[in-house]
């Protein structure tokens, strides 16, 4: 088996080449060469926030994926699970859009990584890893790769439902919703762009309500502005009170939200495995998410430990109870 004492965190998905423009799609001409992807992105979050992160994916054998394994591996990643394998690369364009409202056009079928099995679960670092990090863009790539990480892993399994509606249906994400749930010990819907289409409502907390009945301990519903809504389902570590908010942190200048919501998972997974309580580590990811507003791209600035330290000194107490 390969796996490897000492890796906090394992992000399972796929890293994608990313051309950006500070135009949307329709009108750019000029596109900027980065990388990105929510499980690079992730990583990224994860490494720069403190923590020893492993990423399993498999990328193209060509220029990009090697660049892609070089870039992942400068930013503090652990790449050995970053396997070349039959297919291209995969990529993306994106238009940058301050709203939030933004539009992906994907160069991904066929990629490297939607080849992806359970045997690359099995030959990794997820069942050892204090915190498994997987996302609803990784099981609409690789969805078997996505669930079996979620069945083995003996940490805390962080998912993030980031559904797209160009990758997949409403039907067949919370299908693997309904799945991933029960492992899970928190899980991080946004509010309205994945409740709506996976539980049908636009309130975040009956997307929280909901999201606890699947079986996770417990929710974090993120709100862009108005913050994070933080609901506890019971069971280890879930803590007490039952319900909690989390304001944003206001960001310094808003470039770009892409990423943003990687950013916050990135970091909260760093901040559970160094042994953070959810409120704590939700607060840190939510810091973490207000940097990367300042950055285009989805690596385009990445909130390194001491900031996210800062910005929670300086937010204390921080949380309203309910």
């Amino acid at each position: 088996m390969g796996r490897s004492v000492g890796v906090d965190v394992v992000v399972v998905g796929e890293p994608l080449v990313e051309f950006s423009a500070d135009r949307a799609l329709g009108e750019a001409e000029v596109f900027r060469l980065s990388f990105s992807g929510d499980a690079l992105n992730a990583s990224v979050a994860a490494a720069a926030a403190g923590a020893h992160v492993a990423l399993v994916t498999r990328v193209g054998r060509d220029e990009f994926g090697e660049r892609l394994i070089a870039f992942a591996a400068a930013h503090g990643v652990h790449t050995a699970w970053m396997r070349p394998g039959d297919g291209s690369t995969g990529a993306y364009a994106v238009g940058a859009d301050p709203t939030g409202s933004r539009a992906f056009a994907y160069l991904r079928a066929a990629s490297a990584a939607t080849r992806m099995t359970a045997d690359d679960v099995d030959d990794s670092p997820v069942a050892e890893a204090r915190v498994v990090l997987l996302s609803g863009v990784g099981a609409a790539v690789a969805e078997p790769t996505v669930l079996r990480a979620a069945e083995v892993a003996s940490g805390r399994v962080v998912y993030d439902p980031n559904y797209r509606g160009r990758l997949t249906t409403p039907e067949a994400a919370r299908r693997v919703l309904e799945r991933v749930a029960p492992h899970a010990a928190l899980v991080t819907p946004s509010c309205p762009g994945d409740s709506g289409p996976l539980f049908g409502t636009d309130d975040p907390d009956e997307t929280a309500g909901k999201a606890l009945a699947l079986g996770a301990r417990a929710v974090a519903v993120t709100r862009g502005p108005e913050g994070v809504l933080l609901r506890y389902g019971g069971g280890a570590g879930a803590g007490t009170p039952s319900l909690e908010h989390v304001p944003a942190f206001p960001a310094g200048r808003i470039v770009d939200q892409t990423g943003a919501g990687d950013a916050f998972a990135g970091a909260l997974s760093a901040w559970l495995a160094r042994g953070a309580d959810l409120a704590e580590a939700v607060r840190a990811g939510a810091a973490a998410a207000a940097v990367s507003l300042e950055g285009q791209g989805g690596t385009g600035r990445v909130a390194a430990r001491a900031e996210i330290e800062a910005l929670l000194q300086m937010a204390m107490p921080g949380a309203e109870t309910f």
